[in-house]
């Protein structure tokens, strides 16, 4: 599991690099994606997801928001890494900044549930330099 993983960051990689630099009239939700993929740990016999998510817009995006109505964990989760911000959504790494590139623009936290759960951004608050 861990090597699918790692061959979807590869691709979103090399589909960055080719990509090009965006600007910000091209940065929109859509420019964070969302990887999961088991870990293959089991927590309190669920098993475990690791969710990454990449930005793929040259500005900085913060304030990013997931839709997680419904979402439960078993893992407990640091609420400065996922927390219910209310209207079915949550707020991710404290509102803090999620950096353009695979390097240092990804942020990642692991859940253990029945299933994955289907996180999508719903909203995010654009900085470009």
């Amino acid at each position: 599991m861990a090597a699918i993983f790692k061959i979807l960051c590869l691709s979103l990689f090399l589909g960055l690099l080719s990509a090009g630099t965006a600007n910000a009239q091209g940065c929109s939700l859509s420019s964070l994606i969302i990887l999961q993929a088991p870990t293959g740990a089991k927590v309190q016999s669920k098993p475990e997801f690791k969710l990454t998510i990449f930005n793929s817009c040259a500005c900085t995006q913060t304030q990013v928001k997931l839709s997680c109505s419904g979402f439960q964990s078993v893992e407990k989760i640091n609420p400065a890494v996922l927390s219910q911000s209310g209207g079915g959504s949550c707020l991710v790494n404290g509102g803090q900044p999620i950096y353009y590139g695979v390097t240092h623009g990804n942020f990642s936290f692991n859940y253990a549930a029945d299933n994955q759960y289907p996180f999508k951004p719903i909203s995010s608050q654009l900085s470009c330099s």
